[in-house]
């Protein structure tokens, strides 16, 4: 953290570890911070919340229309990974999915939003 705060970059910490958000956002209350998941859970918005993150970074195949609303709902940001298929990347964009993460980074690049 101290090294985040003097270089005086634009940049955000996220974690499968959700204790590590909830510590660095205590530690850095300004800075931007996010929760990985990899599931679908009853409440997906509820961890998030939990540790004052603003980003949930869901995996791709459990984001749907629900999920975003719900996010969106509390002025959190929807972050899809890994989507390396266009043809998700065009379901994303119309659910209001907020980004992509891919391994097709030149290809989502030119990608038409």
């Amino acid at each position: 953290m101290r090294v985040i705060r003097e270089s005086n970059a634009n940049c955000a910490v996220h974690s499968f570890d959700h204790r590590i958000v909830k510590t660095v956002k205590s530690i850095f209350p300004a800075i931007r911070t996010g929760v990985l998941q990899n599931a679908r859970h009853v409440d997906p918005v509820a961890s998030l919340l939990l540790v004052g993150a603003q980003d949930l970074w869901q995996e791709v195949s459990f984001i749907d229309e629900d999920l975003v609303a719900r996010a969106h709902a509390v002025n959190a940001r929807v972050i899809a990974w890994t989507a390396n298929d266009a043809d998700h990347w065009e379901t994303l964009k119309r659910i209001g999915v907020d980004g992509i993460c891919t391994d097709r980074i030149a290809e989502l690049a030119t990608y038409k939003w």
